[in-house]
């Protein structure tokens, strides 16, 4: 995106969060979309925005809340075709047990559709037995596992489950993930690593 639609856009989403319209919020997530991709929306306008709200007081809390719920119902919508099923593909999305975000996995689904694909993505605070519950009846060949703090980005978990299924590949998304990763287990660094990733041959 050029820098002066950047600028723009965060303007524009900024003030539509300050008034607590997270439908508005939506609205412009779609247009920046329809225009500039997925990716770069993300990238540009929704992590920069997320990053410099802390959510200080109660006022702040209730913007944050604004702008990522907006967010979120952006991505859900943007390329969504209602009665339309796009293949899993292979691909299964969940939060780390016990994490509340992973607005970084709908920016990956919404991504994912705009190439018109689809993927499993089962949402946030998914307990480690019931992922494997999901591995074993969908049968995916990726799983990307968001974590947004180091309370739920557990390594060792992850390690774990990726040796108790040696077919899947394995990756961990968000930035929860600083413990060193042993294989099979991967730390994803980037939106583009994270589509590479889910593009992956079987």
């Amino acid at each position: 995106m050029p820098v002066e639609a950047v600028e723009t856009a965060h303007k524009r989403f900024s003030a539509a969060a300050e008034d607590l319209d997270a439908n508005l919020v939506a609205a412009l997530v779609l247009e920046y979309a329809a225009d500039a991709g997925v990716a770069a929306v993300w990238e540009a306008v929704c992590v920069p925005l997320l990053a410099g709200l802390r959510g200080r007081d109660a006022a702040g809390i209730a913007v944050e809340h604004a702008l990522s719920e907006g967010i979120r119902i952006g991505l859900d919508v943007h390329r969504r075709v209602p009665g339309r099923r796009l293949r899993t593909d292979g691909v299964l999305l969940a939060g780390a047990e016990n994490e509340a975000h992973c607005l970084g996995l709908h920016a990956v689904a919404a991504a994912l559709r705009e190439q018109g694909r689809g993927c499993l993505h089962l949402g946030p605070a998914l307990p480690w037995v019931a992922l494997g519950s999901a591995v074993l009846r969908a049968r995916p060949r990726v799983v990307v596992v968001w974590s947004q703090t180091p309370v739920t980005g557990r390594a060792y978990r992850l390690v774990r489950f990726g040796r108790d299924f040696p077919g899947v590949r394995v990756f961990a998304a968000g930035p929860g993930w600083i413990e060193p990763l042993a294989p099979p287990a991967t730390r994803l660094t980037s939106f583009a690593a994270a589509l590479a990733a889910c593009a992956l041959p079987a």
